[in-house]
């Protein structure tokens, strides 16, 4: 089925086939990611509209000894499949297998380990004045995509760039939000190759050289100079940046791609290409509906994404987009942000139901976090609804300019916790450790979906920052009622009476924990909130039992189970406490099911921590009652 894409074991293979079988060796890379993604799931559109460029770039570029850095990583499928990795896509994003994303431990081509947005500027720019400093030949290559280019590091980056006019980088920027007509490809492609030829250079130079003698006539060359290019392309933001701004071209023509990276690699300075790609070239199914093809599971290329047959559960995140709406409908001050993640935050139907209170800020979760604080300064409500991970980029600002103010942001924490098949880029591992120091940060772990859509009123209740975090995907499929009312804020609830331990659970693992400590014959307090701690609820069951475990879907150190400790201490308590959680590692990506058993958060997992912690010195023991001492 792929018989040019068959030889090719290394981009020197690529380099090796004559430039007319590039055009087949690009159609059967993008069959092979068609097929190769619809077996195992992952980024579908992206890189399906990224095939040209990289075959392009492998082409040109004397790789792995230059460089290329592709932003975000999830793009990056088909320059997995040229540089060695065929055979291993069967098990991507899978446990022990091939990451979704760039790693450098993974292969020498993954020059620098990407999955968050807008680096790639920066460590482009790095690697390329790292090669100047120790004398080595090579270009440092970054592929951002135009979202990636709202987020103000990329503009800090080309900022920086902009004073090296010797450094050897190029910017690419893959748009593909837009389309070109065959017409205006037609120019473009002329006109891309026609600046960034020496010829074009070298005259621009000698005009300048001629005319410096006359700083009048100098000045107005490059108006005319700038006006005349703006007409056709944005060049002028980028060049005033100090780059040579080409483009924009045709990202599917390699007719167009391969002569201008050609004539570029001849260039001095800092340069920038702006190509325009489709998401889901290729697969009609795919260009029609690229959102939803932007993820998915396993399916029939054939006949694309189908329905399921069965309603599935509720998923947290859509909890979250019901509540949203509901309170929208009933409080006005409420507004609604997300820095570019509407659809994976649950904000859909927000959006078209209040846009006037919808605010996608892109790209830019410092700017997201301290939009709201300005909004909350005026009044209204914010709701920022982040991921777990993207809201560690805006950790200033949560400090600075929303807890030291004491403002009344609600923190909507999506994918808190492991995500699966994303892997460590990814997972909400820190978000209990780094929120909890915070002084006037509340966090509250929501056990199931009925409990997520109180919880997030009790937060919009409080007049001063609250979080909220709860798991990718569904619950343990409680019902939602449908009500607004709040949960108390601050307290837990004991949801099994035993004796000899209590399991402090927090979050969604309470359900693993009630199903290990009926083996035990533990109590079960669901605790709710890591901060304020329920410290009344604790130090009842740590004077009624023998021995206390916290459970965490998060960072063991640091976590909630530090705050137990913490408690315990202050209250004069001496008492044995387990504290489960993640270990001190960065979690690969596989099965979120078998991920969590390897953690020993699973219920088989924290029955047998208990036991090994314990043996049957508490397990099953008589109800204890635990002398209140001084730890001093």
């Amino acid at each position: 089925m792929y018989p040019l894409l068959e030889t090719i074991a290394s981009p020197a293979d690529l380099r090796a086939l004559p430039r007319a079988q590039l055009k087949a060796l690009a159609d059967e890379l993008r069959s092979f990611v068609l097929t190769s993604v619809s077996q195992t799931g992952g980024h579908l559109s992206s890189n399906l509209g990224t095939v040209e460029l990289t075959v392009a770039l492998h082409y040109v570029f004397n790789t792995p000894n230059d460089r290329l850095v592709w932003d975000v990583g999830h793009q990056t499928y088909p320059h997995k499949i040229l540089t060695g990795r065929r055979e291993r896509m069967a098990s991507l994003r899978q446990f022990g297998g091939l990451s979704g994303f760039p790693q450098r431990a993974e292969s020498e081509y993954d020059t620098f380990g990407t999955a968050h947005s807008s680096t790639s500027i920066s460590a482009a720019l790095g690697m390329a004045l790292a090669s100047r400093q120790k004398g080595e030949d090579r270009h440092s290559v970054a592929i951002i995509g135009d979202g990636a280019m709202s987020a103000g590091m990329a503009f800090e980056a080309l900022n920086n760039a902009g004073v090296h006019d010797d450094c050897k980088l190029l910017v690419v920027l893959n748009d593909n939000d837009m389309s070109i007509s065959p017409p205006v490809g037609a120019l473009n492609r002329y006109l891309a190759q026609l600046m960034s030829g020496r010829f074009y250079a070298s005259a621009k130079n000698v005009g300048k050289s001629v005319l410096r003698v006359a700083p009048p006539l100098l000045e107005l060359a490059k108006r005319l100079e700038s006006h005349a290019k703006g007409m056709v392309l944005p060049a002028t933001l980028f060049e005033n940046f100090g780059f040579n701004y080409i483009g924009p071209i045709d990202g599917h023509d390699l007719e167009s791609l391969i002569p201008t990276l050609e004539n570029i690699r001849l260039l001095k300075g800092p340069q920038f290409l702006h190509v325009v790609t489709k998401k889901g070239q290729g697969y009609k199914l795919a260009e029609a509906d690229p959102v939803a093809y932007h993820g998915p599971g396993k399916f029939d290329p054939a006949k694309g994404l189908q329905k399921p047959s069965a309603p599935p559960k509720p998923t947290f995140t859509q909890v979250f987009g019901q509540w949203l709406c509901d309170m929208a409908a009933q409080d006005a001050r409420l507004v609604g942000i997300t820095p570019a993640m509407r659809e994976g935050s649950g904000m859909v139907e927000f959006h078209r139901r209040f846009p006037e209170r919808y605010h996608d800020v892109g790209i830019a979760e410092q700017h997201a976090v301290t939009f709201a604080a300005g909004m909350a300064c005026e009044g209204l409500k914010p709701v920022l609804a982040i991921y777990s991970t993207f809201l560690q980029r805006g950790y200033d600002q949560l400090i600075h300019d929303v807890a030291l103010q004491n403002l009344p942001v609600v923190f909507a924490l999506d994918r808190a916790g492991l995500v699966g098949a994303d892997g460590a880029t990814h997972a909400g591992a820190y978000d209990i450790p780094f929120l909890r120091c915070i002084t006037n940060m509340a966090i509250a772990c929501p056990a199931d979906e009925n409990e997520c859509r109180k919880l997030l009123s009790s937060a919009f209740a409080q007049n001063h920052p609250v979080a909220v975090r709860y798991p990718r995907g569904a619950g343990a499929g409680v019902a939602v009622d449908a009500g607004l009312e709040p949960l108390p804020y601050g307290k837990g609830e004991i949801r099994r009476q035993g004796q000899g331990i209590a399991i402090l659970a927090f979050g969604t693992l309470l359900y693993p924990a009630l199903e290990a400590a009926e083996k035990l014959g533990a109590s079960v307090a669901n605790m709710r909130w890591a901060k304020p701690l329920d410290t009344a609820l604790l130090l009842q069951l740590a004077a009624s039992h023998s021995a206390l475990v916290s459970v965490e879907e998060g960072a063991v150190m640091g976590g909630a189970g530090s705050a137990v400790s913490e408690a315990l201490r202050a209250a004069g308590l001496d008492i044995p406490l387990l504290q489960l959680g993640l270990a001190d590692e960065f979690i690969e990506h596989g099965d979120l099911a078998k991920l969590l058993a390897l953690q020993g958060l699973d219920a088989a997992g924290i029955e047998a921590a208990v036991r090994a912690r314990f043996g049957g010195s508490v397990v099953g023991a008589n109800t204890q009652r635990v002398a209140l001492k001084s730890v001093a």
